[in-house]
């Protein structure tokens, strides 16, 4: 069996084109604004796509950059600003912050209206009512993926690798929409294999290159890998190959074995090109949504 492979990259750009004809119903054009505080290589490559995106189907996109000397009380200052700002539709947090900031705290200061990544308490409890606004980005990429195969999901097993409120949990609450059989699976799991081996879909969200083997995926499954892991380029020797700038060469991979589960599961996404490029568009869905409502709340 060679499974199929899922393409997130061209259902995102199908997302996209659908925005677009959203946006040109919208008098004002819709706003996202990213905050950086401090530097962070790591998110460069995001902010780059997301900047990209917009400026694709017509999102103003602004990132304010603070120093990394900021305090919580500035940063908290900073957002409230933001949320005060009615040209501003959407408003994201690149994480992680600089030691002394609070995450959390910095989050749930993010209007629930503007809160496109979906992560305030209000839009979290929007999901568990069975009425979600603004969703999560990851958890509903990974969901919206697996609704575009077609499957019948009544009574399917599901079983999701990783509980973090960015993925784990919020996309249970998405699935239980659906009415499957989920299970959560977390470090203090037992016998991990077993709970994933009889799953019909399995989502591996743990952050851990390699962590799901072939022996893990039940034949014909469909596996969703949200994973996004840098791990070494090796060479023949097995030994890490070193670039002309003398670092080590890297490579992005998920949180699953890829080749070795194209040989058992029925569908899988890749890493890069799956879950990536969904959760962008996803983020541009929740900023189109926000300016949306705020157009229908100025009508009031």
């Amino acid at each position: 069996m060679t499974a199929k492979i899922i393409d997130g990259k061209a259902l995102a750009e199908r997302t996209l084109a659908e925005l677009k004809t959203r946006i040109a119903g919208i008098p004002h054009r819709p706003h996202l604004t990213a905050i950086q505080v401090g530097e962070n290589p790591s998110s460069r490559v995001y902010l780059q796509r997301q900047r990209a995106s917009c400026e694709e189907i017509g999102i103003r996109y602004t990132l304010d950059e603070l120093p990394a000397q900021t305090t919580q009380a500035q940063l908290i200052a900073h957002i409230e600003k933001l949320n005060a700002e009615t040209g501003v539709h959407g408003v994201i947090l690149q994480m992680p912050l600089p030691d002394g900031l609070d995450d959390s705290a910095a989050q749930q200061a993010v209007a629930p209206e503007k809160d496109v990544e979906g992560m305030t308490a209000t839009n979290m409890g929007g999901l568990i009512c069975g009425t979600p606004n603004l969703p999560p980005c990851t958890a509903e990429a990974a969901y919206r993926i697996i609704k575009s195969l077609g499957l019948e999901l009544r009574g399917k097993e599901v079983t999701i690798v990783g509980r973090s409120a960015i993925v784990g949990k919020p996309l249970m609450l998405l699935l239980l929409g659906d009415s499957v059989t989920p299970t959560i699976c977390h470090t203090g799991t037992l016998d991990l294999a077993a709970h994933a081996a009889r799953a019909d879909i399995l989502v591996a969200a743990a952050g851990r290159a390699g962590l799901v083997t072939a022996e893990m995926i039940k034949p014909g499954a469909v596996v969703i890998d949200v994973g996004i892991n840098r791990v070494p380029v090796l060479g023949d020797d097995g030994e890490p190959v070193i670039g002309e700038n003398g670092r080590k060469k890297m490579r992005t991979v998920g949180d699953v074995d890829f080749e070795a589960a194209l040989e058992v599961a029925g569908m899988i996404t890749p890493v890069p090109g799956g879950v990536g490029p969904m959760t962008v568009a996803m983020l541009l869905k929740n900023t189109v949504a926000s300016a949306e409502m705020a157009q229908k709340n100025a009508k009031k």
